[in-house]
């Protein structure tokens, strides 16, 4: 009988080759940890005899998956993705819904006119379909950061989608049991009662969890222990996913509630950062305890049930999420692209499943042919992401023109400036720049993926054009090469580190200004080659103090002195920094 340290070291040596495997496959690093699972769960008893309690740490991934998401579902994220969220990312889980309870009524009468028999009820329909609605939002936000297609058309899309895949799980996460422990008669019952229990305990953690939370954490915080500080990061978020637990919910959920209350806090950013290493790693296990579970002999004895269930289920939520992301307005290829990105299974879609299993709503022979469907549409992913465009070119031949267009229409209003200024992003912070551009006059071209944007900003007469800017051939259009500066206007970090990138390597004389919130990534985006980094927070405290000053009384050049003295220290310091 293998120890518990054996096992551990055989499951870190199968992560690290597994890892290290996909990276130089240019791969995402959770695929690796799905693969190593697969080969591991060849090892038989030996391997087995740990598993549940390897098992039970992996679940604390999916405590802290949820934390992280809920640290990072705040509600000025929520407003700038709305339509997203709730029109877009809403319309696909419920369409999925509904679609497998239809599907399942369907089927059921088909089966009964064919004298076959069909095991499933109507409450593992909806176990199914909750399944089925969620999306892998580790795998595929990873290999778009990566591609720097957060900010994208399909980008936002997916985002929108993934955000509300997520805020779905918790009513979902109330919803199964309640299916489960339901008797004939007393459905709405058993539901009521659990959704009021959600309700409100959520509700009292909202009302006065956030003034607690804050007021906690600075307490923490002036100990000036990071020691300490983590110790009681990981109570609250142990705490919850607890107290939620014992109060019939999911461990999930509380842990979901700590990240919001969290968020809400001036803390966030630095507890994104000292809970990251324990939640990737926890995550990994919960990867490779999936990874487990495609059993090869069900592959032998059932591949075609196993092969119908994986592809079947990815090509239908593929065409309603393409179909959805069509009747929004999107462009042909933006559809495809989005239901390509969003089809496969979800790291939440394996938890749903195995608290269906747990109560009782899914006979157990459909568990090992779904779960090894499941795992393979995951395997699957990355290969679809890497060859998307060249899926979209095949089935949607006009999408090639429309960038084709998008880039001549870019270069052609370019080919009238020289020595401009290029300006990606035309928010509020991008429209007040080139306003104040125009002023001077100072020619400029402004790039924004957002076509409604761009429509409106034309119409008011600015020189904005449709576009990504981080793709090469749109800044190359956009005359990058010919250009002054770059300014990078949108807080999108993970962008902006791409578009320096590309400035750096195609037009090395040509100096970047970025934006960022804060200077929480000022030192990264400096390293990384920009001019100047602008941040919002330090900005705004200046102007605070300049018209608090005023109102004062201080003469006007004492006031500019001390902003200026505030404003050379800062940019000056992060210089000697670099």
């Amino acid at each position: 009988m293998m120890s518990p340290l054996e096992t551990t070291l055989i499951y870190l040596l199968f992560a690290v080759f597994g890892v290290v495997g996909c990276r130089l496959l240019h791969l995402p690093a959770m695929l690796g940890y799905l693969v190593a699972g697969i080969f591991l769960s060849q090892g038989g008893t030996l391997i087995e005899q740990n598993e549940a309690a390897v098992a039970s740490v992996a679940e604390m991934g999916v405590v802290l998956l949820m934390f992280v998401i809920g640290l990072e579902f705040n509600l000025p994220k929520l407003m700038r993705l709305r339509q997203m969220v709730f029109g877009f990312g809403m319309a696909q889980v419920l369409l999925t819904l509904l679609g497998s309870l239809l599907g399942h009524f369907l089927l059921s009468e088909l089966m009964a006119y064919w004298q076959l028999p069909w095991d499933l009820t109507w409450q593992g329909a909806v176990v199914l379909g909750a399944a089925l609605a969620m999306s892998s939002t580790a795998i595929v936000v990873k290999m778009m950061a990566e591609r720097s297609e957060l900010d994208s058309q399909h980008g936002r899309r997916v985002i929108g989608a993934l955000l509300f895949q997520d805020l779905a799980v918790v009513p979902l996460l109330v919803l199964i049991p309640a299916l489960g422990q339901m008797n004939e008669g007393n459905v709405w019952t058993e539901l009521s009662t659990a959704l009021l229990k959600a309700a409100v305990l959520v509700g009292l953690l909202l009302w006065g969890g956030q003034k607690i939370m804050r007021v906690w954490l600075r307490i923490v915080d002036k100990r000036n222990s990071e020691e300490l500080f983590m110790l009681n990061i990981l109570l609250i978020t142990l705490g919850l996913a607890w107290l939620t637990e014992h109060a019939g919910l999911s461990m999930a959920m509380g842990s979901f509630m700590a990240g919001m209350l969290i968020a809400e806090t001036d803390y966030k950013h630095r507890v994104e950062e000292d809970i990251r290493p324990f939640h990737d790693v926890l995550l990994g296990l919960f990867f490779i305890t999936l990874g487990m579970k495609l059993d090869w002999q069900v592959l032998q004895m059932q591949w075609p049930w196993v092969l119908v269930l994986a592809v079947i289920p990815v090509l239908v939520k593929a065409g309603l999420i393409a179909a959805l992301a069509y009747a929004g307005g999107a462009s042909n290829g933006v559809a495809a692209r989005t239901g390509i990105y969003l089809a496969q299974a979800g790291e939440f879609g394996f938890v749903l499943l195995t608290l269906g299993l747990g109560q009782g709503l899914i006979d157990p022979r459909w568990s090992n042919p779904v779960l090894a469907a499941m795992v393979l549409s995951m395997l699957a992913t990355p290969f679809l992401i890497q060859h998307a465009d060249r899926l979209v070119y095949r089935f949607s031949p006009d999408d090639w023109l429309s960038q084709s267009l998008q880039i001549t229409n870019i270069a052609s209003h370019a080919m009238a400036v020289d020595h401009h200024v290029l300006v990606c992003g035309f928010g509020h912070t991008g429209r007040n720049l080139c306003q104040l551009l125009e002023q001077q006059a100072i020619s400029y071209i402004a790039l924004d993926v957002n076509p409604e944007v761009v429509k409106s900003a034309v119409l008011d007469g600015h020189q904005v054009d449709v576009g990504d800017s981080f793709q090469l051939s749109n800044l190359l259009s956009a005359g990058l090469n010919r250009a002054s500066a770059v300014v990078v206007s949108f807080d999108d970090t993970a962008t902006a580190l791409r578009v320096i990138e590309l400035v750096n390597k195609h037009a090395p004389q040509v100096p970047v200004i970025v934006r960022t919130r804060d200077a929480h990534d000022m030192l990264l985006l400096k390293q990384a080659g920009a001019h100047e980094v602008i941040p919002d927070a330090f900005e705004v405290s200046l102007s605070l103090a300049t018209h608090t000053l005023s109102l004062l009384g201080l003469p006007e050049d004492k006031i500019n002195h001390l902003v200026f003295t505030q404003r050379h220290s800062q940019y000056a310091g992060l210089k000697e920094n670099n």
